[in-house]
């Protein structure tokens, strides 16, 4: 299945992607997108199900997503660009839930931003309670995949302290969907196909068969740290091709820039870079 929650922030609904690519409305079956809706939503008669008009806006696909647990560097040229030693171990670090945004919806840069990047992932959405899991067993804890962005601010990263969660952590700075795709539609999730475009030229291109630690490894050396929980997001590194590792010099992004996005199954994203302002900036004009 390919479920998605379309409408305007705060406002969205429950919806299914049908195999001719239509959102079909699910707000007469499930309150909303959750893991826990899962059962009720496999139940469903797809054909019956009403067919929503035009082309809503797609929203985060789950709803409750409780954290966002990411791995860096977990690609080795993504490693050998970054001028960082190859990973013995998974690296770990965590992303503000305030972070979230849509797939296609705008980035905002943060104030004063010169080194605001890109990252194409591949994120997993926890289905069942992880603790000290084991590799066997770690994919049976999955309940979905998602394409994710995790946008990056690398002079808030890596130049003030060793606290990455300050430059990963920004509003806006990682767009998730269009879907929550269930593993029956992903095959070998071990053979991927990534990329990503800026102002319609390709920076980065990956496959996750390229991955240090594979997803078994990933799930299983997280839950011996960190219990993950359903609904949990997992986001699983980057393939080389980031602006801050282009020669001879980084590219970094600015107001105006596109980035486009996709993986194999997961669906594609569009984000149009914006500078930053106020919440409230938009309301008051």
């Amino acid at each position: 299945m390919k479920l998605c929650r379309f409408g305007q922030p705060g406002q969205e609904q429950p919806g299914l992607v049908d195999d001719a690519g239509r959102i079909r409305d699910l707000s007469g079956v499930v309150a909303d997108i959750t893991v826990d809706a899962l059962p009720a939503v496999r139940a469903a008669d797809v054909a019956a199900l009403p067919v929503v008009d035009g082309t809503p806006r797609y929203g985060v696909p789950v709803k409750g997503i409780g954290k966002i647990v990411a791995v860096g560097l977990n690609y080795r040229d993504h490693a050998i660009e970054s001028n960082l030693p190859i990973p013995t171990e998974p690296m770990m670090f965590m992303k503000a839930l305030s972070s979230l945004s849509g797939p296609n919806d705008d980035v905002m840069l943060p104030k004063d931003s010169t080194h605001s990047d890109w990252e194409v992932e591949l994120g997993v959405i926890i289905g069942k309670t992880c603790r000290y899991v084991s590799e066997d067993a770690a994919l049976d804890h999955v309940a979905g995949y998602v394409l994710a962005n995790d946008v990056s601010e690398r002079f808030n990263q890596k130049q003030r302290g060793t606290q990455w969660s300050k430059g990963k952590g920004h509003d806006t700075f990682c767009p998730v969907g269009p879907w929550l795709v269930t593993p029956d539609e992903i095959g070998d999730v071990q053979a991927l196909a990534m990329h990503l475009d800026v102002n319609g030229e390709r920076m980065q291109t990956g496959n996750t068969s390229t991955m240090i630690f594979d997803l078994k490894q990933l799930i299983s050396y997280v839950s011996e740290y960190v219990t993950l929980l359903p609904g949990d997001l997992l986001i699983t590194g980057t393939p080389p091709g980031v602006g801050e590792g282009k020669k001879p010099q980084s590219i970094y992004l600015k107001a105006g820039d596109v980035m486009e996005l996709a993986i194999d199954r997961l669906g594609t994203q569009r984000q149009q870079v914006v500078a930053w302002r106020h919440p409230g900036d938009a309301a008051r004009a």
